[in-house]
């Protein structure tokens, strides 16, 4: 017993030592996202601009890449924490916030809000309207799931039919909306951040943080999950609360990270699976293991989809695909055992 406490403690001693590679690499991206861009603000300025009340590298820091790169690692953290989370009590490598159709209602919420919105429809209401619809998308998952038990299969399938019937509703909207309206509904779906301010990052970082400790305090039973649901009730875990209560925390994590910013595809998926290639399957060190690699992707492509056209931006979600296909593939090519 002695041996095997000896043996967890040093793997644990190795994972953290792996969350810290993975925090200085997240730093050093956010250096680059800091001091590059469309203008001559390099990064001798970019750190000077830091100390300084007022002057254009001062307002081209902190009014504009300041802010886009704590969202950026906002989203990511959230995005990858809350794919994990999905990942642990669903069971399913393929479960993500956007295969239970978390993305799509939000979508079909900002599709709602820039139909109907008229001339008074603002940034807010979009985002309420994108948040307001990925709760609820929640919520008709947890009332089915109640129906007809809390199993991992009934919750995808739920998810699934979600996924589509709001895809359905933005497409008819879509084709009854006007040019303009159809512009502005095309370019959410891509995925942005180039309208956030402090007081967005403010409203999206509380409801990301607020359960993380929730969370990580579940870590245990999100691994004796892994076992099977008639292990994990033996061994004391209340399955249909860790369930219900993963499902409601990840679904708020998800609605928060892409009600400001759009549909940000890919990352709910890609992150855990990189996370449990690189430091296992242990939740304790998954989970904020795949809010760290979520941040490195997403700051990522957002400095490469602000610099590689400059002055024109990329979308952020076409980025996101383009960096992480090729990465996620080569990782599964290059690794030979099984990591689920």
């Amino acid at each position: 017993m002695q041996d095997i406490c000896a043996q967890y403690r040093g793997a644990g001693t190795k994972k953290r030592l792996i969350l810290l590679g993975l925090a200085v690499v997240l730093f050093g991206v956010a250096l680059a996202a800091i001091s590059q861009g469309a203008s001559s603000v390099g990064f001798f300025d970019s750190f000077h601009a830091f100390f300084r009340a007022s002057g254009i590298a001062h307002d081209i820091v902190w009014e504009l890449r300041l802010p886009r790169m704590v969202m950026a690692i906002l989203v990511g953290c959230g995005l990858g924490l809350a794919g994990s989370v999905f990942q642990a009590i669903l069971k399913n490598p393929l479960a993500s916030p956007y295969t239970l159709g978390m993305a799509s209602s939000a979508g079909f919420g900002a599709v709602l809000a820039i139909i109907f919105g008229g001339g008074w429809c603002g940034h807010y209401l979009i985002a309420g309207s994108a948040f307001f619809f990925a709760l609820l998308a929640s919520l008709l998952i947890l009332g089915i799931a109640r129906y007809k038990s809390a199993t991992p299969e009934t919750m995808i399938l739920a998810g699934i039919a979600i996924m589509f019937l709001f895809s359905a509703l933005s497409s008819f909207l879509q084709y009854m909306g006007t040019v303009d309206e159809v512009h502005e509904i095309v370019f959410w779906f891509f995925g942005s951040l180039s309208k956030v301010g402090w007081r967005e990052i403010g409203i999206a970082a509380v409801m990301i943080l607020v359960p993380v400790p929730v969370l990580l305090k579940w870590s245990w039973d999100f691994n004796l999950l892994a076992a099977g649901d008639e292990s994990a009730t033996a061994l004391g875990v209340n399955v249909i609360k860790i369930r219900m209560g993963g499902v409601i925390f990840a679904s708020l994590i998800t609605a928060a990270a892409i009600c400001f910013t759009g549909v940000i595809g890919f990352i709910g998926l890609v992150a855990p699976h990189i996370a449990r290639m690189v430091i296992g399957g242990d939740h304790w060190f998954l989970i904020p293991g795949s809010a760290l690699i979520g941040a490195i992707l997403v700051l990522t492509a957002d400095t490469l989809g602000r610099t590689c056209w400059a002055p024109q931006i990329i979308p952020l979600g076409i980025v996101t695909a383009f960096i992480g296909v090729p990465f996620f593939f080569y990782l599964l090519m290059k690794k030979k055992r099984e990591y689920w």
